[in-house]
């Protein structure tokens, strides 16, 4: 079942959004070759802490029998990692690498997602380009996030994009609903067919988050149960933000 937002509860829920904006410049002042990513974890979690807001991600649970709950703030997910990798004060970042941060924040009962994917130090022209299509892939999505179309248009456009340029999406995660659960109906994938799907509605607010990678769309699982890596070894980058679908147009709540 979908969830309608009040407008009381949309407001309430743009300060969590606020907050994870503000949380992402943060991370993005502090990454720099040399810092570990349980470094930049920590950034975010006392920032995080310091305003008001609670890590959502942190001990969320796998609901896998055997595998832990999810133990950081912060999934930081280095060139190969597609999602959910796991900060540890060993993984050093280097110039050239590529890291995907997703992150989420609990303020006043909501919660706000974003995701980014920042570049350290000088990448090579097909990082740079990876990362930037898949930015815009969400752009190509919410264009279509208005009412009386259906999330297939969103998932459609955002496959296609990605597709023409030469890159593959993951297919076996997705964005969501989102508000006072991190991870509401609808399921929002990163292809599909136009016309199909959940009709949307003002007041409707979603994670929409193309997961992008530069060569085969398949990935691999480890074994501490959460972080996903490409098969073949290929970069990955991931962006994502919290949207407000609106009588127009969408209003994405976590820039700015």
């Amino acid at each position: 079942m979908v969830d309608i937002k009040s407008k009381r509860e949309i407001e309430i829920m743009k300060e969590a959004c606020h907050l994870t904006y503000l949380t992402h410049e943060e991370i993005r002042k502090a990454i720099r070759p040399g810092i570990s990513t349980q470094e930049i974890n920590d950034i975010a979690e006392k920032f995080i802490l310091a305003h008001g807001g609670i890590p959502a991600q942190k001990n969320y649970p796998s609901g896998i029998k055997g595998v832990p709950n999810f133990p950081a703030t912060l999934c930081i997910s280095v060139n190969d990692v597609i999602i959910h990798g796991i900060p540890s004060k060993k993984e050093i970042l280097r110039d050239g690498d590529i890291v995907s941060i997703d992150l989420v924040v609990l303020k006043n009962g909501f919660h706000g997602d974003a995701a980014r994917t920042y570049i350290v130090g000088k990448a090579n022209k097909k990082a740079e380009e990876l990362v930037k299509v898949t930015e815009q892939a969400f752009y190509e999505g919410i264009k279509y996030a208005v009412p009386g179309n259906r999330i297939g248009d969103v998932s459609h456009a955002i496959g296609e994009f990605v597709h023409q340029k030469g890159f593959s999406v993951l297919r076996e995660f997705q964005g969501h609903g989102i508000g006072r659960q991190m991870h509401e109906d609808p399921g929002i994938p990163n292809y599909g067919k136009a016309g199909r799907g959940v009709r949307l509605q003002p007041g409707m607010t979603l994670a929409i988050e193309p997961m992008v990678i530069a060569g085969s769309p398949n990935m691999l699982e480890l074994d501490d149960g959460w972080t996903v890596i490409s098969e073949d070894g290929s970069l990955s980058a991931h962006y994502e933000n919290t949207i407000l679908v609106t009588e127009k147009e969408p209003e994405i709540l976590t820039i700015g």
